[in-house]
């Protein structure tokens, strides 16, 4: 297994230290990739301005390719669907096997709670996280919306003087600290409350993952990819 790091972060140095003897090349631009050297799979956790260059470079060199950047535009997201068709990716706002976990509970749970209660989103990280609502929140709630029987608003955040409407989901981002990452789903009905939560106590969580993700995709036929293939 040939593993190329795009990304020398600190998700990049962990995934190295982890898997040592997998790491080929460990690189912030996709460019500085030696073409002599036998790659299986890409991974990037780098910068979302990054991506469309790293698309067109593994598509060009034939590198199946994990992403685990989030914050990428709509028309990024166009650019990773076209070039499926030609390389295998795997796209994940989260490789945490939890989390993709709790994405699977969600759609067992939504339909059964929708009627009789409220749902709400909270997300935490630390202050040096960029994007808001986190990669992984927008797909808790995706997962949510899909699981729903009627059409639900969404409200992120909230201020003023207004009363919440019955068929809304609120998504809540807090940033402090060195908080590695908290999900925290929240069902509250009458006189009951149900919470699902995801707790990352470092980033070897997603490091995992993300291993997890290249070994399954190397030798895959071109397609995209998401953590539920894996489960």
């Amino acid at each position: 297994m040939k593993i190329a790091m795009h990304g020398t972060g600190v998700m990049g140095k962990t995934i190295k230290e982890l898997g040592q003897d997998k790491i080929v090349a460990f690189v912030d631009d996709i460019k500085n990739i030696d073409l002599n050297e036998d790659v299986d799979v890409v991974v990037d956790f780098s910068h979302f301005s990054k991506l469309d260059n790293l698309i067109e470079s593994c598509v060009n060199r034939k590198y199946p390719l994990v992403i685990a950047t989030t914050g990428y535009t709509g028309a990024t997201l166009e650019k990773i669907i076209k070039a499926s068709k030609v390389i295998p990716i795997l796209l994940s706002s989260n490789t945490s096997l939890g989390v993709n976990a709790i994405n699977g509970i969600l759609k067992t749970l939504v339909p059964k709670l929708e009627n009789n209660f409220d749902i709400e989103i909270i997300e935490k990280h630390h202050n040096k996280k960029i994007d808001s609502p986190s990669g992984t929140a927008i797909t808790l709630l995706e997962t949510i919306k899909n699981s729903l029987k009627e059409r639900y608003s969404v409200v992120y955040g909230r201020e003023g003087v207004a009363k919440r409407n019955q068929k809304e989901i609120g998504i809540h981002s807090i940033r402090g600290g060195t908080i590695v990452g908290e999900h925290t789903i929240i069902f509250a009905g009458e006189d009951e409350i149900i919470e699902v939560t995801h707790k990352a106590l470092s980033k070897k969580i997603f490091a995992i993952g993300a291993l997890k993700c290249a070994e399954f995709l190397k030798d895959k036929e071109a397609k995209l990819y998401t953590m539920e293939d894996i489960f």
